[in-house]
């Protein structure tokens, strides 16, 4: 007989979701900064960039899209709304992403490599477009009128395009902040019961206003980034619904209690034998011949 395997001890199980926890971060640091170097990779076409923006802007109004500038003009009324716009844009959007991330991993490990794929496909198919479509952001384009608040209010997330050697300001196409929004949330709503559950999705809708108040983003870039994540998250196979609480065990049917007629004292003498023909035995002999 084989030896038994030695038992797993907590100190190994702890180091195996150290490991594994190590290699999921590693994984999205690499997407990550794959992202930034294909945003990097198309720095310097400043003026297919420009151009393109006006051909969206054009675009838009033949589509009868509602103007950017309706979002950016309530926000400008005062400061108080700009700077929060401003600070939405800058600090949720990655933050909020890797702690969706990091819940999912620990709670949900099956909705969370689902959601990983989603945002590694949408994040590659969102780096091909920026290759091939460079766009400037309406804040940079002059058709739009729209003011670019980061830089006149603060906090700003980017600095002069000619001098910005952390970002290519020219990727405005889709917006991955929409896209990222709208997956966090999908993955929430999926893990979370109740009616409140739907309002995750507060989430991405704010997003897009922020995005689009703020001169970053026009109304496409976000609709192109819902279509693609809607494409992705259609290919990918479904992870399995969590199971539902179990409900009442549902009470057995009654049958009804049959009392027998109580025997009368001459019924035991009338009692055929084993031998003894009834009637229903004559009925099924054959009739006699003659």
């Amino acid at each position: 007989m084989q030896p038994a395997p030695p038992p797993v001890t907590v100190d190994a199980r702890r180091a195996g979701a150290v490991r594994r926890a190590v290699r999921e971060l590693a994984l999205v640091a690499v997407l990550f900064l794959a992202y930034k170097a294909g945003r990097m990779a198309v720095a310097g076409r400043s003026g297919t960039a420009r151009a393109n923006g006006e051909r969206i802007w054009w675009l838009e109004r033949l589509l009868h899209l509602p103007d950017e500038a309706a979002v950016q003009a309530p926000l400008l009324v005062h400061e108080l709304p700009v700077r929060l716009a401003n600070c939405y844009y800058a600090y949720v959007h990655f933050p909020a992403t890797v702690l969706c991330l990091v819940w999912l991993y620990l709670r949900h490990p099956v909705h969370y490599r689902w959601i990983r794929r989603a945002l590694a496909a949408l994040t590659a198919a969102a780096l091909a477009l920026h290759l091939l479509v460079p766009l400037a952001p309406p804040r940079m384009t002059a058709l739009t009128g729209l003011v670019d608040t980061g830089s006149r209010y603060g906090p700003a997330v980017y600095g002069p395009p000619e001098t910005d050697t952390l970002s290519n300001q020219y990727a405005a196409m889709p917006s991955l902040h929409v896209g990222w929004a709208l997956a966090v949330a999908v993955a929430l709503v999926a893990v979370t019961a109740g009616r409140w559950r739907w309002l995750w999705l507060a989430h991405p809708v704010l997003t897009l206003l922020v995005v689009v108040g703020t001169g970053n983003h026009y109304w496409l870039d976000g609709v192109v980034a819902v279509t693609l994540l809607g494409l992705i998250l259609a290919a990918l196979p479904r992870p399995d619904a969590p199971p539902r609480p179990p409900g009442p065990v549902p009470a057995a049917r009654l049958r009804p209690h049959v009392v027998p007629a109580p025997r009368r004292p001459g019924d035991a003498g009338r009692r055929r034998g084993s031998r003894t023909p009834s009637a229903a035995d004559g009925r099924l002999r054959p009739p006699r011949r003659g």
